[in-house]
């Protein structure tokens, strides 16, 4: 098998169910080694973000020459950016790496609806990061806000939106349709070779700390063994399905809970 060696630029959870700690859960639960760079440090836990330390935009980038001068790395999955300047430093980092493939996970609200994202800062992801790469994998509300738009009420809406997303530049997009009000959660891929629906039914539990974060990580530790995002969505849904499974089995928080990552383990 492919030894992969994969990124994470992310916020971090205290509590690990979220961020950089569950980015690097989920690589390592679908066997890709798990690098890391930190964009904000944030107290968090199940039941909420209770504050965020900025971390300097020079000392971002230089965490991602640190990484990128030494590791061969596969793919990577951008998370939380906290900011303009970090947007800017990051996009500027990666125009220049170059990497195979890249997965933006459009962090706007933590699932407790605290804000992980300055709203100035939505157009310089707009403008710098998606025409940058490889797959965005917005839900319906921040699809909405990169696109100055209502939220999608149906799934008419969403290939629309997608569509418009995939427009800015992206190669793919992933609309996450988790807030439709179905008994299944439908998500679309979108690329310019045509468009794929995806779906599950959807699990009965609160426990759901994490899920974003964790999906685009398994789609960015996947990819570079699949030869097309649809064959790698397939499987990054399965996966990401067994750990919301699986996640009442877990004991953590008083709050919402996160997935199961290494649930087909223990």
């Amino acid at each position: 098998m492919k030894r992969i060696n994969a990124l994470t630029i992310a916020g971090t959870d205290p509590s690990g169910g979220a961020g950089i700690q569950a980015d690097l859960k989920a690589f390592s639960a679908l066997g890709a080694y798990g690098t890391s760079v930190i964009t904000a440090l944030v107290a968090q836990n199940t039941c909420g973000v209770q504050s965020v330390y900025r971390i300097a935009p020079e000392f971002v980038g230089a965490q991602l020459d640190s990484v990128l001068d030494d590791v061969r790395i596969d793919a990577a999955k951008i998370g939380m950016l906290a900011e303009t300047a970090v947007v800017e430093v990051v996009a500027e980092k990666l125009n220049r790496a170059r990497l195979p493939f890249v997965v933006l996970d459009t962090v706007m609200i933590a699932k407790s609806g605290d804000a992980l994202l300055a709203p100035e800062a939505v157009a310089a992801i707009r403008e710098r990061l998606l025409p940058q790469v490889s797959l965005i994998t917005p839900n319906l509300p921040e699809a909405a806000a990169l696109l100055g738009c209502a939220v999608a009420q149906d799934e008419k809406s969403m290939l629309q939106q997608g569509a418009a997303l995939l427009d800015l530049g992206c190669e793919a997009v992933l609309m996450k349709g988790g807030h439709l009000q179905h008994s299944e959660s439908p998500d679309w891929l979108i690329t310019r070779a045509g468009r794929q629906r995806f779906t599950a039914p959807r699990v009965n539990t609160r426990h759901t700390h994490g899920t974003g974060c964790s999906l685009s990580a398994a789609l960015a530790a996947l990819r570079p063994r699949h030869s097309d995002w649809a064959a790698t969505v397939e499987e990054a849904k399965a996966w990401l399905q067994g750990a919301l499974l699986q996640a009442d089995s877990l004991e953590v928080g008083k709050g919402i809970g996160p997935v199961h990552h290494f649930h087909r383990w223990w």
